[in-house]
């Protein structure tokens, strides 16, 4: 028999569960639609599940639910249905399942204890509560017992006991004497928590005959008392000290069970003398930081919120002077059951699938059971749309009869869980809970958001329109949220008007229409100013606003951020603030608010109030400097500093700046010691050891501050060991197996003494091991070396000197060096979002493979190729970088229809680790570019021919072209619109049937199946005639681009002397045109300063004649190069070592004459026999070089490297160059300043090496390559 493969059960409860969060319908809060849709009932309220009442009050259990139809209850009690019909001191109350036993009116609350349960069912199904236990409280009398008083020997233990009765719920125990005072209590005396008094050692004052116990039932608000217990306490000389025994608990060990999220108490009281002292520590770990608590005097332990983390071995210990016991209490931290995973409700359409999970955990692990209605599903009607799987039902094509209330219990031998989650089939038609024709007003260049807050059964799908004919938005500049909300993120002007939300699904359509109104933003356009006035006189601060003239503005004036003063001086105009008679509190800052009800403005000015100028004007100036200074009360780290003030120049001395000059260590430099006030003139100055003092004073007042005054005499502190220790004391390695540690050296008064060193200690952490220590010089960095790769040590560094040490320093911890990370980041997804956003998620590397700090992760991201292009280009790597541990990140500026791959590696201090595969994705369509082109020509009376090219970036295949025009009149007033629809395979078109001489405005743009890409305009003329256009025209525009310039040329047909301009733009970019003049009447002009890889457009036009233009040309420039190299024709140095060797031939060709009149002539053909040698053979007049005569002593060959040095000689195969080649790259290309490379040099001639030398004479070509 064939076996089945069976599915392991996780992955389709995955799947299920994602396709729930998918497909279940959220219904918003809305009260309208809540009372019309059917919902199976829902408890809202019921009693706790311990339920303990008062026996002389009614007894009220609560039962309240929610649904539509509204639902019934009904109740069971201990199991059985519980007529309420039947026992008339039973009611319910009206639209409610809350019962009311009366148990004022003669019933006993003995007679109605038990298990309660209620249900709530309408016809969608029926939920249940908790099962409702309940108990009267019981507050019973003390039994009667005869109490021996008790007789102790001074110094023994002693135990009071209270045994207190049962009670419900139990009761509060405390202890008092007959005058109701409560019995002081102390580490000697405490009550353990089970109530009785306990004495480690009893003393003669604690003989009384009035130790009451007393509990307090807070139920039923009573207090019991037992009765009084006598204690006579008699000494014995000498009083004999004992070592601790434990009181409570008894032996050596102990059990405790408590449950999760409970409160722990554990106590140990022990007896001896001295008294013990109690200590409470876990074995094998610690207390519990912030929910750890001593009480009663340590001897309880109390801990909040147990988890099973906090199971464990608590030992408490008791120490005396004579010895120490201990205890050890086991605990055990059970949990009933809690909820990872509560059902949730569901709602669904018919035909959907779904799943409820109900996921508890617990200690031990609780058992699921599931109830469909409140009866247990095994035995509940079938639902073929349900399957049970452990923990989750799962829902299959489910219908309107599939509504129902599921139960889930979750139990085990401490608690349960119950919760109801209904299903309820809904299928109803599309509802716009917005109200219709909303008004939302927004100022421009915010964000706008309209509303579509709808419902339906299937979820409904939402469209925008703009206005109520409008084309469905779409694109960018637009963000759908799924509430159906709409957002603009930048609101302008052209944004008002009215906007469509269509809702709809299988059942059914509806649509709402709202308004939008953009606001101009309201400004200050002159706001206050700072401002010095006279004490009383008038100020007045200015606060002129514009605003839209629809808005409403309110003007506030503040004070320092609080409101004006109630003051009839302070005047508030429309446009400004007058202050009258100004006073010294009116200095401060004043700030204009303007209000709107969509925004607000404000500025602010600062108010200075001064005095009157006096007269005559007194003269303020720099106190003068201190004087007389005197050292007194000389101590090893202290001394009194004395001092006589200088004259303070009108302006009282604030203060005093005492400074200090450490001729020992830093000669000539003064440090900041201290300050005091103006009155002040002595001053107890601390003092550090080792250190050569001398002192200076400097006086401040508003004015400024003085001259410091001439230094004290020296004072020699003496030396001592280091008070301090360096700081920020690091470990970091340089190396993955070295550790560096540094530190900040001292200064050197810190030094305290001579022969300053430092001890360096180290050892790795979390490892048994000793420190390593060394004494190094007074440095700041030590290196150790041969450690493991990233791990932690323990450092510390001491200073010390020839006194001795200092201090013990801090430990800190460092780590040893970083290593490249091993491994890559697994499980890479791609997630495409639009068509130029991606989302990329990855699974973190395992922390002990980073092998250093952890400091995020890269993502190499680059375009493999243009879908729509199919032309691969160079690869261009882009890294986006993703601090922490963070598994997943947004890769932004995709270009749509492409290609791309990425990879994924984790960084480290030290670099990056290996990239994980490549990962292959591709971005979707989207609209075009604007076509590269488009030219009109062939004007004739009726018809015009129009040429185009396909758009730079078409993103996406190309389904068609657009075409609109329309005639201009004289007046340029536009006639009626026409469109045509072009193949997206076409490249021309011949418009006919136009009207003659009539000018048309043409738009033309390329389309996708996303939408339509931005247009190019043109305009052109229909001739009068068949004669020859009399019309200027400007036509073959041509560029030809660089990386940051382009040469424009073009065609000019028409009158002479037009003036030109050149008009750029980027392509597809709605930013106005930049406008260029070009100077005279050329016909080509260079644009610089361009973007390396933008798309331009470009268009040509002439003045005066009528504001005609060009048609627009597309053009790219070339990408960013790392580096580039200087066209050498444009260098100064060069230009003038072209001036110098001119010079060289002009006085070559003076001697060459002169000594050829000196020496009479020579017939060259003799020379040339006579002489075979090739470096002496004269030149030919193809080189430009000289040959015809020469002197005879010119017959010898040139030395080699006469015209060339030797080691910069041009060879044959480094030599094969031009000017071209150390430009941007072909011949033919334009250079910066528009001059053709080509006109000014071309590829050297090849010709065979015939060695090393050369006899041509330096042209410029090889004069430029010899210095190269």
């Amino acid at each position: 028999m064939m076996k089945k493969k069976s599915i392991p059960a996780s992955k389709p409860f995955l799947i299920l569960f994602l396709c729930q969060i998918i497909s279940a319908l959220d219904v918003p809060l809305d009260s309208k639609l809540l009372e019309e849709l059917s919902q199976p009932p829902t408890i809202t309220h019921q009693s706790p599940k311990d339920y303990i009442v008062d026996p002389r009050e009614n007894i009220v259990i609560q039962c309240e639910a929610k649904g539509k139809p509204p639902p019934s209850f009904s109740w069971t009690r201990n199991g059985t249905h519980f007529d309420i019909d039947k026992d008339a001191q039973v009611t319910m109350k009206p639209n409610s399942g809350t019962l009311v036993v009366n148990i004022m009116n003669g019933g006993k609350a003995e007679a109605y204890e038990g298990v309660y349960q209620c249900t709530a069912r309408n016809e969608r199904g029926a939920a249940i509560s908790n099962n409702i236990v309940i108990r009267p409280s019981r507050s019973p009398l003390w039994t009667k017992e005869k109490l021996e008083p008790h007789q102790v020997r001074e110094g023994d233990s002693l135990v009071l006991h209270c045994r207190p009765p049962v009670g419900l719920p139990p009761p509060i125990i405390f202890w008092m004497d007959n005058a109701f005072q409560r019995l002081p209590q102390s580490e000697r005396v405490s009550q353990g928590l089970n109530g009785d008094l306990y004495f480690s050692n009893v003393q003669p004052e604690d003989t009384r005959e009035d130790y009451i116990c007393y509990a307090r039932f807070n139920h039923t608000q009573t207090i019991q008392q037992k009765q009084p217990i006598s204690v006579k306490v008699f000494s014995t000389k000498p009083v004999t000290e004992r070592q601790p025994v434990l009181l409570t608990p008894t032996g050596s060990t102990s059990t405790k069970v408590e449950l999760r999220g409970n409160v722990l108490l554990l106590e140990c009281i022990a007896a001896g003398l001295p008294t013990p002292v109690i200590r409470w520590i876990k074995e094998g770990g610690e207390l519990p930081a912030n929910r750890t608590f001593f009480e009663n005097f340590k001897k309880t332990l109390k801990i909040i919120d147990v988890s099973e983390a906090d199971s464990g071995n608590y030992k408490c210990i008791a120490r005396n002077t004579l010895g120490s016991v201990h205890h050890v209490i086991s605990v055990t931290v059970k949990a009933a059951p809690y909820w990872i995973t509560a059902p949730r409700n569901l709602v669904l359409s018919p035909g959907e699938d779904g799943t409820l999970i109900c996921r508890a955990n617990g200690n031990p692990k609780p058992s699921i059971s599931w109830l469909a209605n409140g009866v247990p599903i095994a035995i509940a009607p079938e639902d073929p749309s349900r399957k049970v799987d452990g923990d989750t039902i799962i829902f299959s094509h489910v219908q309107e009869r599939s509504s129902a209330v599921y139960q889930c219990n979750a139990s085990n031998e401490y608690g349960y869980l119950l919760a109801n989650a209904f299903v309820n089939v809904l299928a109803e038609p599309p509802r716009i809970l917005t109200p219709a024709n909303k008004l939302y007003q927004v100022i421009a260049d915010s964000p706008a958001l309209l509303d579509c807050a709808y419902f339906g059964s299937p979820k409904p799908e939402i469209e925008w329109f703009k206005g109520v004919k409008g084309s469905i938005l779409r694109g960018n500049e637009y963000v759908f949220h799924d509430n159906g909300t709409l957002e603009i993120p930048v609101a302008q002007k052209d944004s008002t008007g009215t906007y469509t939300c269509v809702a709809r699904n299988e059942l059914g359509k509806i649509q709402n229409e709202v308004r939008l109104e953009i606001k101009d933003p309201t400004m200050i356009i002159k706001q206050p100013e700072y401002k010095v006035v006279q004490r009383y006189g008038q100020v007045s601060f200015e606060c002129i606003i514009k605003h839209d003239s629809t808005l409403l503005p309110t003007v506030i004036w503040l004070k320092d951020n609080d409101e004006l003063p109630d003051d009839e001086r302070f005047l508030v105009g429309k446009d400004n603030l007058t202050i009258m008679n100004v006073t010294d509190k009116d200095d401060g800052t004043y700030t204009c608010i303007v209000n709107t009800t969509l925004d607000s403005v404000s500025a602010s000015a600062v108010l200075t109030v001064v005095a009157a100028p006096p007269t005559p004007a007194i003269i303020y100036a720099r106190p003068n400097p201190p004087f007389d200074l005197e050292l007194t009360g000389q101590l090893e780290r202290s001394i009194e500093l004395s001092w006589i003030p200088g004259d303070e120049n009108n302006s009282p001395i604030t203060h005093f700046v005492i400074e200090y000059e450490d001729g020992l260590h830093e000669p000539g430099v003064w440090h900041y010691q201290t300050e005091v006030p103006g009155t002040q003139t002595t001053v107890q100055l601390k003092l550090s050891p080792y250190v050569n003092y001398s002192f200076r004073v400097v006086a401040v007042n508003k004015i400024g501050r003085s001259q410091p005054s001439e230094p004290s005499e020296q004072y020699l502190t003496k030396s001592a060991s280091p008070d301090e220790n360096p700081a920020n004391v690091q470990g970091i390695g340089s190396e993955p197996d070295n550790l560096v540690i540094t530190w900040e050296s001292l200064k050197g008064f810190q030094s305290n003494g001579p022969g300053l060193q430092y001890k360096v200690s180290w050892r790795q952490k979390d490892v048994d091991d000793e420190w390593t220590s060394v004494i190094v010089a007074n440095v700041s960095k030590y290196i150790v070396s041969g450690t493991p790769t990233f791990v932690p040590y323990e450092i510390k560094v001491q200073a010390l000197n020839d006194l001795g040490y200092a201090p013990e320093p801090s430990e800190v911890i460092g780590h040893s060096g970083e290593d490249l990370p091993m491994v890559a980041p697994g499980n890479v997804q791609v997630h495409v979002i639009n068509s130029t956003l991606a989302k990329v998620h990855w699974d973190p590397v395992p922390l002990k493979t980073v092998r250093g700090h952890l400091q995020g992760y890269k993502v190499y991201y680059w375009k493999v190729q243009s879908l729509s292009r199919r032309s691969r280009r160079h690869v261009e790597k882009n890294i986006l970088t993703f601090r922490g541990n963070k598994t997943f990140g947004m890769l932004p500026g995709l270009e749509p229809y492409s290609s791309y791959k990425l990879n994924v590696r984790v960084v480290n201090g030290k670099g990056e680790g290996p990239a994980s595969p490549d990962k292959l994705f591709k971005t979707p369509e989207g609209v075009p570019s604007s076509p590269s082109y488009l030219k009109i020509t062939n004007p004739t009376l009726d018809s015009l021919t129009l040429e185009w090219g396909s758009p730079t970036h078409p993103n996406g295949v190309l389904t068609s072209y657009i075409l609109k025009f329309q005639p201009i009149n004289n007046t340029h007033e536009l006639g009626p619109l026409v469109e045509i629809r072009i193949p997206a395979n076409e490249s021309s078109l011949i418009l006919k049937n136009l009207n003659y001489s009539t000018r048309y405005k043409f738009y033309f743009n390329a389309q996708t199946s996303v939408g339509s890409g931005s247009q190019i305009t043109e305009e052109a003329v229909t001739i009068m005639d068949e004669v020859q256009p009399l019309y200027p025209r400007i036509r073959n525009v041509t560029t030809a681009a660089a990386e940051t310039y382009a040469n424009i040329s073009w065609e000019y047909e028409g009158p002479d002397h037009a003036n030109f301009y050149v008009e750029y733009g980027v392509a597809g970019s709605k930013e106005d045109w930049k406008k260029e003049i070009v100077n005279g009447s050329r016909s080509f002009f260079v644009l610089k300063g361009l973007t390396p890889g933008t798309a331009y457009k470009v268009r040509v036009g002439a003045e005066g004649l009528s504001g005609f233009r060009s048609s627009e040309d597309v053009f790219e420039t070339g990408p960013a190069m790392a580096s580039r190299q200087v066209d050498i024709a444009t260098q100064g140095w060069f230009i003038g070592l072209m001036c110098a060797v001119a010079l060289l031939i002009l006085i070559l060709l003076i001697v060459c004459f002169i000594r050829r009149n000196k020496g009479g002539k020579y017939p060259v053909k003799e020379k040339e026999d006579a002489h075979a040698d090739p470096e002496i053979q004269p030149m030919k007049e193809d080189d430009g070089t000289f040959g015809e005569y020469s002197d005879a002593e010119d017959h010898k060959p040139l030395k080699k490297g006469s015209r060339t040095p030797s080691d910069r000689t041009v060879k044959k195969e480094d030599s094969d160059d031009s000017l071209v080649d150390y430009g941007e790259g072909v011949n033919g290309q334009f250079n910066e300043d528009g001059s053709f490379i080509g006109q000014y040099s071309g590829k050297k001639e090849k010709e065979p090496a015939e060695g090393n030398e050369s006899s041509e004479a330096p042209s410029p070509v090889n004069a430029m390559n010899s210095f190269v």
